[in-house]
């Protein structure tokens, strides 16, 4: 009965649709005398693609939302970055975004590319991306010759910055009431009581099953990554901030760290472990020696895909979902209409997704970190089994 209902729907749905396009086509058919006398100005199609990979990329200002204002012209609510910008030829310049309004403009030898810019200018795309500052000449050409070294405060960083800060002082504030005996000598509430619901998980669910003995010295390490992932996770969930986990660079520079902790808290027996597998015949060494010492490189590799492809995943579904109402509604307005309503309730479903998400990758790359450690400090246990299986 219920997969019947289903169809049945599913035939209204698709039935309506069929009768809102039929109309659509009529009213096109009367209004064609009209549009063959006088041509119609070319009306900018929604891009999805701008809008997708403009909430991914990094850019130099918070944008939120723009609008059609009385004056017919589009404004954009949008908060201005610095830009920090060196050439050899004319040194340090430093000045806000807003100079370059949304790249219409060029500000001090400076422009800003964006799509429409990179089109009209026939540039190379894989050269040249929207939101790269280039060295422009007084005709407004692009400088090839001045290579332009851009250290600005982009969004990513302006939004990581604030995690690091909002997590510091989260921390500090829980300190100090264990410094006044709360939550020593009663029972710990509020954010005391949730920061040590997170302490006792890391603590009991990640440490120790994988360090054993030595938990207590990389805790630490483990607490600080689980947290800055998560806060930067939660804050990115924000409409107009920006998806710092998502950018390929922010989970790189996290991996390395992560590659330099493993290396560092390996041993003797670890890399003979590797170099020389105990019980495996040597014929079987010439391979299993290469794979083992790629693995090394594998495990910082695996630990940076998967926390930037889950999280861009996420956004990405979120941003075509909403986009699907604008799609539609450019094949007409009714459709778009009556879309809405599944669009939106199916974007507040994986937007909640995305809530158990943040909290997910944050617990998988602490937890493989620690499967790693735990791997490089035991080596010594692995080969006295073996020995002892032979």
């Amino acid at each position: 009965m219920r997969s019947k209902s289903i169809k049945s729907l599913l035939a209204l749905v698709f039935s309506l649709g069929l009768l809102l396009f039929s109309q659509s086509v009529k009213a096109q058919g009367g209004e064609h005398d009209a549009a063959t006398k006088e041509p119609a100005k070319e009306k900018k199609i929604f891009d999805a693609n701008e809008v997708i990979f403009g909430h991914i990329m990094d850019a130099h200002e918070f944008h939120f939302f723009s609008y059609k204002g009385s004056d017919s012209q589009e404004h954009h609510a949008t908060i201005p970055l610095p830009v920090i910008l060196y050439t050899k030829e004319k040194g340090l310049s430093v000045f806000m975004s807003s100079a370059f309004h949304h790249g219409e403009h060029n500000h001090e030898g400076f422009g800003l590319l964006t799509n429409e810019k990179i089109d009209e200018l026939k540039l190379d795309r894989n050269k040249y991306a929207a939101g790269h500052i280039v060295a422009v000449n007084a005709a407004g050409e692009i400088d090839q010759a001045t290579k332009v070294y851009d250290f600005s405060l982009t969004r990513n960083v302006v939004q990581m910055l604030l995690a690091l800060t909002l997590l510091v002082v989260i921390l500090i504030k829980v300190a100090r009431k264990y410094g006044t005996g709360a939550g020593i000598t009663s029972a710990p509430k509020g954010m005391q009581n949730t920061m040590e619901t997170i302490v006792n998980f890391v603590n009991d669910e990640v440490a120790k099953p994988n360090l054993g003995a030595k938990s207590n010295k990389y805790l630490p390490y483990l607490l600080t990554v689980f947290l800055f992932i998560l806060i930067n996770n939660i804050v990115g969930l924000i409409p107009g901030t920006a998806n710092v986990t998502g950018n390929i660079a922010f989970t790189f520079v996290l991996s390395i760290i992560s590659f330099i902790v493993i290396l560092f808290s390996s041993n003797k027996h670890y890399w003979l472990h590797i170099v020389n597998p105990p019980g495996v015949p040597g014929w079987v060494k010439i391979i299993l020696v290469p794979v083992e010492i790629l693995g090394i490189f594998t495990k910082p590799f695996a630990l940076m895909i998967r926390l930037f492809a889950n999280m861009v995943a996420g956004h990405i579904l979120i941003i075509c979902l909403i986009s699907l109402i604008f799609i539609m509604a450019a094949l007409n307005q009714y459709v778009g209409w009556g879309f809405s309503p599944f669009s939106i309730a199916f974007t507040i479903f994986i937007y909640f997704i995305e809530v158990l998400v943040a909290f997910l990758q944050a617990f998988i790359f602490t937890i493989l970190t620690a499967v790693f450690i735990g791997q490089a400090i035991e080596g010594a246990h692995d080969d006295h089994a073996h020995a002892a299986a032979h």
